[in-house]
This record gives C-alpha cells, structure tokens and sequence, in this order.
C-alpha cells in the first residue's frame, strides 16, 4: 500500500481544514493509499510550535498591525533568511519522521513544511516521492515558493494566482488552480426550505450569515456594533449570527437581539459544525477574510461583506476579493450599516457581485486534487 503524508500547522484553521479534506477524500476514493495527516511544527518542536502559535494569536488579537509587518517582512530580507535558514535546521529532525513512515507523496498545507520537505530533496533525501504544495490564502506569500524548483505540484485558490507563480518563474506544468481544499459537504445539495424552517427562518426574507471573528478576539465594538445597527434599522433581513467560541460576543449578540426584540429573525449561534448547510440558505455573508471562509463562500456561491481582516495574508484576501468584485469591504472609515443598506438592496449590485462569484465556483477542489496527484 502506498502512503501519503500531510503536513500541517496550526496557525489559523485553513491548514488544518485542507489537510483534513485531503485526508477524508483519500479514505473515501483511494483504498490503496493510507493517508498520515500530521502537525509537523508541533512534532518538530513542542515548545517552538507552543512559542509561535501564541506569538501568532496574541498578535493577531492585540497588535494586528505588528504583525501584518512580520508577514511582509517575512518575504524578503533578513527576516525571510532567518526563518528559510531556521527551517533548514528543522528538516533534519522532519526527515527522521519521513523515514519513519516511508511515504510515496508528501502534500503540504503549510509553507514551511513545503520549504523543509523541497530542502530534504535538493540534498538528495526524499528519493522518488512527489512533493505537492496547496497554498491556503488567496494571494501568494513568497515563503510559499522557497524551494520551487523541488515541488512537484502547487495547488492554489485561483486562475490570477497561478498566472502570478507562472510570472516568478515557476513551470506552468505543475501549478493547478483547482481552489482550496474543503469538505465534501460544501459540494452537496440540500433542501433550502426545509433548512430555513428548521432553523426558525422565514423563506421570504433576506438571510445574511455573520461570521463574528471566533477565538481571535475580533468581535470589537465595530462588529457588536455592525450586529446592532442591523438589529436596530434592517427589519427586512434575518441574520445567523455564530459568535463562536467566545462567551463575551455570544452574549453580547443575545444581548442586542433582546434590546431589539429581534428573536423571531436574528438567530444567535456559538460554534456550529452546520456552516455548510447555513450557508446553502443564505443570502450574503459578513466576515473577516480567511482563506478558509472564503473558498467556503465561493463554492456556495456568496458575496461576501468582509470586516476585521488580519494585516498581512487576509488583507490580501480583501484586496482580491474587492478587486475581483466578488465583495465589500467595510474599511475604518465607512459606515458599516450603510454598505451593508446599500449592498443588500440594491438588485443591480446583488446580480453582478452573484455573477462575479459564479465565475469562481470550484466544483469539488478537493477531489480535483486527489485526482491530479493519484489517478
């Protein structure tokens, strides 16, 4: 039987949902392949990978700024040389691992884990197995591309993302824009009546599903407050409002929906594993920018209004999807209510952002994927 090892980290959920995806079409569709999905950073280093991930939350929640600086820096210079050197040293120990399991295809979702795996090859290491890279954000980060040359696939988001590897020198042979990968239950067809019913919602009003930013900290006042105008002044609409895993937004969102007597269509939710099945109901989402989300919105074919992306990778993301027309994005000095007034009654705004987002609706990513790199 051969095998299939894929990496991952946890720094944000898009590595580890990709990773996962992968695995779960692996065991589904190919019986001769076992799949070994593994957080590397964490069995590299239990403590760096403990030091990096807090580093990468307290700023992401705290200082967004700083460390929108420390992903542009990471791209050139003495920073990116550090961290290309640092994981030169961390591919020895990675390259005991791979002996250990003696894989045919090592697939990562992490860029350093992509550069340790391409340095192992260059020194002769990884002897016939394939090495594919699937890029989770929807702008290329040059960490991504250190040791191209030893990369057999690069899977990425989109067509113009290809098109810009292609531009820095990498072979048009081996870089597919099949999309992100994601869960096959994004990809199924459900029964929008009765999944409007069953979670309280009314067939004949405007539904928004609004992402308040989860464990990172990112429902400030502005989103409690997004929630609040819509609460106060949007009686068209009903919302799905997930709070996730964070008992202050949760219960600032109950809060205002009683304020405003709102409990027949402001339906509040904390951590939900029906994200597929909610948005196959709804009309519009309002979100920070992840990768993950993103594809998520772009398969079930929504516009998005994007608030609070993180500096460095999900202001990317907004750029391109604001770029591609594909979403709003409520910037400091906005009004939020009055984008989010103006987006959602507005028919000739609505049909060109749905017609925009049809031209990037991946049929299923993630078997696309498998099929390129076993079939």
């Amino acid at each position: 039987m051969k095998k299939a090892l894929i990496f991952y980290a946890c720094y944000g959920g898009g590595h580890i949902s990709a990773a996962n995806s992968i695995k779960e079409c692996i065991e589904k569709f190919y019986p001769d392949i076992e799949p070994i999905a593994i957080d590397f950073m964490n069995y590299l280093n239990v403590t760096i990978d403990k030091l990096t991930t807090t580093a990468y939350e307290e700023m992401a929640k705290k200082a967004p700024n700083l460390w929108g600086t420390v992903y542009m820096k990471s791209e050139k210079g003495a920073l990116a040389r550090f961290s290309i050197d640092s994981n030169k040293l961390l591919a020895i120990k990675l390259h005991f691992l791979i002996k250990k399991h003696k894989p045919d295809y090592i697939i990562s979702t992490h860029p350093f884990s992509s550069q340790m795996c391409a340095y192992l090859k260059k020194k002769k290491k990884l002897p016939r197995i394939k090495l594919a890279t699937i890029m989770t954000d929807f702008a290329p980060h040059d960490q991504w591309l250190v040791g191209s040359e030893y990369i057999n696939y690069y899977f990425v988001a989109h067509e113009a993302m290809k098109n810009t590897l292609i531009k820095k020198g990498i072979s048009s042979e081996k870089v597919f824009d099949t999309g992100i990968p994601l869960s096959n239950r994004f990809f199924l067809e459900y029964d929008k009546e009765a999944l409007l019913k069953e979670n309280g919602l009314s067939k004949d009003k405007f539904t928004i599903l609004f992402f308040a930013g989860g464990r990172f900290g990112l429902g400030k006042k502005n989103t409690y407050k997004i929630l609040e105008d819509i609460a106060r002044y949007m009686d068209n609409v009903q919302v799905i409002a997930i709070s996730g895993k964070n008992k202050k937004t949760f219960d600032a969102f109950r809060h205002t929906v009683s304020k405003y007597y709102r409990k027949n269509d402001i339906k509040v939710l904390e951590f939900t594993d029906k994200v597929p099945e909610l948005m196959h109901i709804s009309n519009i989402v309002i979100s920070k920018p992840g990768g993950l989300t993103t594809s998520e919105c772009l398969v079930c074919g929504l516009p998005m209004i994007v608030i609070n992306p993180i500096p460095g990778q999900e202001e990317q993301n907004a750029e391109f999807l604001e770029k591609s027309g594909l979403a709003y994005w409520i910037k400091e000095d906005d009004n939020p209510v009055g984008v989010i007034f103006k987006v959602i009654n507005n028919k000739e705004i609505m049909n060109k952002l749905k017609n925009n987002v049809n031209k990037y609706i991946k049929h299923n990513s993630t078997r696309e994927i498998c099929s390129i790199l076993f079939d």
